[in-house]
């Protein structure tokens, strides 16, 4: 029997190849974009690609399922109530696909979506029970997946209880648990785990949410959880479900006067580098969204203009190819090309750069005691800044920044603070572009590292102005 997970680890991603060697078929379950990985491993095991399978209807990441239907001509299945408007065989609960001495059996699991469907694994070889449930986007390692992309959040909830408590929490306890995301992803909650699986056993015993026998009470916990939604999720759904996508993304090298050119026009530079690299030096107006961590292609979903133009700057072509990869996995189709020769090559030719200050939390507490003038902007999520925010500091979270804050004096400097310093260099270069004129963007820690120190926090009551911390 073949079994291999796949991870995409940008967006937290969980995808599957599963088949049986003897008989030569594979099918893979939840493709991401780029789909090269499973056709090499094809070619590793022997097995043909011979069906594409889909969870669902994904919201916060474009399928690979036309471009594996394209280069194997697989059969791509989906629950009938997906509506899916591509080729495909639809199947209902109870559907049973067999390859070889591997059994797949559908189980309607709706909740995060109407059409949710999770897929039982029997090696009918061994036994007739199955050993392993992918679980898709409902039962994740440590939570439960969200109730909001496709129905009345309640309604998705209450759907969600029931899928866990009458479908997948009836399997044998020692079942294997394999999820379509891992912790980071914003299809889920705070509890997910980087854990690549689980057991049913374990996640009934050690999962809080399944641990709430009462619906109402579930829902309530559910709910309050919740996260801002993947940006741009409604047209990844209406491209998951619309004609298939099999042309690869190929994106051309545009020269630093190309790229000036298109900046001047309107296009949004994105900087894939290093926010260290950004901050040494950058081209003036471009925003600095680091491929080197994870959730990239959220974040630029969050910052780029619903159809808007998009260059990719990085330290050479590849770097920045990669960076296109990724804004194209979150449907971001928009991408007109990548600086030629990275930014070495536009730095060689004496084109205007722009920088940023960086200081860490202690820096920033003593410029605070000499430079009255100073501002501070929280760029965390809203649970978090009423946690606890440093005393007079203004809060916006990172991705709502599509103005300068009304609470800011554009000619003032203002540092720009999150939690670690990763959503602060997305904030502090969208500050820039938006007209703050001296920026300064807190690095190595942040509030939780303020804090730490003994500087003084205050509650969720915002304080117009800046008080100086003890």
């Amino acid at each position: 029997m073949i079994f291999r997970q796949f991870i995409h680890d940008d967006l937290g991603c969980a995808s599957y190849f599963v088949g049986d060697q003897d008989a030569g078929l594979g099918a893979v379950v939840d493709p991401r974009l780029a789909v090269e990985e499973y056709l090499d491993y094809s070619r590793y095991v022997d097995a043909r690609i011979a069906h594409v399978l889909e969870t669902h209807t994904h919201a916060d990441h474009v399928s690979g399922h036309g471009r594996l239907a394209s280069a194997t001509g697989a059969t791509i299945h989906v629950n009938a109530l997906a509506e899916a408007e591509y080729p495909h065989e639809a199947f209902d609960d109870g559907w049973v696909l067999d390859l070889g001495d591997l059994r797949i059996r559908a189980v309607h699991t709706p909740g995060h979506r109407p059409e949710h469907t999770a897929f039982l694994l029997t090696d009918t070889a061994r036994g007739e029970e199955p050993w392993a449930v992918l679980t898709g986007d409902t039962l994740f390692v440590g939570d439960v997946a969200r109730p909001d992309l496709a129905v009345e959040r309640e309604e998705g909830a209450r759907a969600i209880f029931r899928s866990l408590r009458g479908r997948l929490l009836a399997l044998a306890p020692e079942t294997e648990v394999w999820p379509g995301h891992l912790g980071g992803s914003l299809c889920g909650g705070p509890g997910m785990d980087m854990k690549v699986s689980s057991t049913i056993g374990y996640e009934r015993r050690h999962n809080q949410l399944l641990g709430l026998e009462d619906e109402s009470e579930f829902v309530e916990q559910a709910l309050a959880g919740l996260g801002p939604q993947p940006p741009n999720f409604r047209n990844i759904v209406a491209l998951n479900r619309g004609p298939l996508m099999t042309d690869d993304v190929l994106v051309p090298a545009l020269s630093p006067r190309e790229v000036e050119e298109r900046r001047a026009a309107g296009a949004l530079l994105v900087d894939v580098r290093t926010d260290v690299q950004f901050d040494d030096a950058h081209i003036p107006g471009a925003v600095s969204i680091a491929a080197d961590h994870a959730g990239f292609g959220t974040k630029l979903a969050w910052m780029a203009e619903p159809g808007g133009e998009l260059v990719v700057v990085g330290r050479d072509e590849q770097d920045a190819r990669r960076g296109a990869g990724l804004a194209a996995a979150v449907g971001m189709r928009g991408v007109a090309g990548v600086l030629a020769g990275g930014m070495t090559g536009w730095r060689v030719e004496g084109r205007e750069i722009d920088r940023t200050e960086r200081l860490d939390v202690h820096a920033l507490h003593d410029r605070l005691g000499q430079d009255p003038e100073l501002q501070i902007l929280d760029v965390r999520e809203a649970d978090e800044w009423e946690e606890g925010h440093i005393p007079g500091s203004v809060h916006r979270p990172y991705h709502d920044l599509d103005e300068l804050p009304g609470e800011l004096e554009p000619g003032r400097p203002v540092a720009v603070i999150c939690a670690s310093g990763q959503r602060s260099a997305v904030a502090s270069s969208m500050l820039r572009r938006l007209g703050a004129q001296r920026v300064l963007h807190v690095v190595d820690g942040g509030v939780p590292t303020w804090h730490r120190a003994g500087y003084g926090i205050e509650g969720p009551a915002p304080v117009r102005g800046i008080s100086r911390p003890a």
